[in-house]
């Protein structure tokens, strides 16, 4: 049995067998992220929110952020957000893998980051697979779009509204669709 803090394996991409005895911890931990979550999408104050943020983050939400709330996440500690990034109304952020947001960042409202994901196999599908997220300086990610788990947006690219991106985006690119391909280069 592996001692190692669970979201220590998690962050480092390990699959969580179900049954895993560190696995109520994570419960405990979104469960906690959840009380501070009411708090922060209860306030119109954005140095409220940037403040809550940074504690649902455990790292300094800089200034120059903008989140309008709603926003939801369900554990927070794995999440990295840049300067000047702009995040609107109801987004879902499921950070377990690990969520970077660089620096100049737009993110459309009901956006979806998803690190997480189960075995294809019914024997398989209560295990747990983080992989993370990233998306680079200066990406567009547009309205209702989905980001899959292992993913990274490349710089200055451009996510169409309601794209479901399961494969790598190069930089300055613009991807759209079901699954998103690539639409141009710029």
């Amino acid at each position: 049995m592996d001692t190692t803090d669970i979201f220590e394996r998690l962050k480092n991409g390990e699959t969580i067998l179900s049954g895993d005895s560190q696995a109520n911890s994570m419960r405990e931990a979104a469960f906690a992220t959840k009380r501070i979550l009411l708090q922060m999408n209860d306030t119109a104050d954005p140095n409220e929110v940037r403040k809550l943020l940074s504690e649902i983050t455990g790292s300094e939400i800089d200034d120059s952020v903008t989140v309008f709330t709603p926003l939801h996440i369900n554990y927070g500690k794995h999440t990295k957000i840049g300067k000047n990034v702009f995040i609107n109304f109801d987004c879902v952020f499921l950070d377990i893998g690990g969520i970077t947001i660089e620096d100049g960042v737009l993110i459309a409202p009901k956006v979806s980051l998803l690190t997480e994901g189960h075995g294809i196999l019914p024997k398989d599908r209560q295990s747990l697979i983080p992989k993370p997220i990233r998306i680079k300086k200066n990406a567009w990610i547009g309205a209702g779009a989905t980001i899959l788990q292992g993913i990274t947006i490349g710089e200055n690219a451009v996510v169409a509204a309601a794209s479901v991106v399961s494969k790598d985006v190069p930089d300055n690119t613009m991807v759209g669709g079901i699954p998103a391909k690539i639409i141009k280069t710029f």
